[in-house]
């Protein structure tokens, strides 16, 4: 009798684990679904090393290094009060900018330099050749630099206002790109506040540069 009940049973027990084996294997499957999506969402979100988005971060990371560099060198070259206040706005606002850049790059986890040319990241043909120390369309050279440092007053006032007519040209140009290619909302809203920046700016220098009988290089 115990035979027969045996013969009878066994072929059951597997059917009592039937539905646990069903809600695992469900979960396990609702699991991965999870890790694919997350991925997913992960790589949808995170630029690449070579992206618009990590290129243009880089390179005018460098770009506003310059122009904080070029205002803190004119507030020790003159006394006078606007190109001062403009400098101390230049620095405030570039090195604040700069700091977002960096950190995006940061919270991307990518690295801050890359081995390819400035601006590449914009998909054309780049007609500027980096020469001493100017990497990138609109950056003073080193010559320029260092005459910046030896001027004085107006003379000092009008170079300055000169070589940040043309950083801020060649920054309007590469936020724009980025404003046009980036996909990191962060960033298209950085670019976009750069140029409209940039160009206020600009049209206050023009009026700066002709109260001293100047005018901005060609």
């Amino acid at each position: 009798m115990s035979d027969t009940t045996d013969m009878i049973k066994s072929p059951r027990t597997p059917a009592r684990w039937l539905p646990y084996a069903g809600a695992a294997l469900a979960l396990c499957l609702a699991v991965l679904a999870l890790v694919a999506m997350t991925t997913s969402r992960a790589d949808a979100t995170t630029p690449g090393a070579d992206s618009a988005d990590a290129g243009f971060a880089r390179d005018m990371a460098v770009h506003h290094q310059q122009a904080v560099e070029l205002s803190f060198v004119v507030r020790d070259r003159t006394d006078d009060e606007e190109v001062r206040r403009l400098a101390y706005d230049v620095i405030n606002t570039q090195a604040n900018q700069r700091g977002m850049l960096l950190g995006r790059l940061d919270a991307w986890g990518l690295p801050k330099t890359s081995q390819k040319s400035p601006m590449a990241w914009m998909n054309h043909e780049m007609d500027y050749k980096p020469h001493d120390g100017s990497l990138m369309p609109g950056m003073a050279t080193d010559t320029e630099m260092d005459k910046l440092r030896t001027a004085k007053d107006k003379d000092a006032e009008v170079l300055y206002l000169q070589l940040l007519t043309a950083h801020h040209q060649g920054g309007i140009d590469m936020a724009q790109g980025a404003a046009d290619l980036a996909e990191d909302p962060t960033v298209v809203r950085l670019a976009e506040g750069m140029v409209r920046g940039q160009q206020s700016e600009m049209t206050l220098m023009a009026d700066m540069l002709a109260d001293r009988g100047a005018s901005a290089r060609q």
